[in-house]
């Protein structure tokens, strides 16, 4: 399984799913999969643009879990 830390990273900044939206050009229906963790894929681009918002790692986005 794959765990998503998006809503961690978000609560850390205090950002809400139309700020992620707005500052990276992500729809907001995919933010909200990701935050709630229901997403079954993500494209790359996403993960990209995600990472370059939080300054972090694909490692430290999403891991894998047991």
């Amino acid at each position: 399984m794959v765990k998503c830390h998006l809503s961690t990273l978000m609560g850390m900044r205090k950002l809400s799913i139309a700020d992620v939206a707005r500052d990276t050009g992500i729809h907001r229906n995919t933010i909200a999969i990701l935050y709630h963790e229901t997403a079954k894929r993500v494209e790359l681009d996403v993960i990209e643009k995600l990472c370059r918002l939080f300054d972090c790692g694909v490692g430290e986005l999403l891991e894998i879990q047991d």
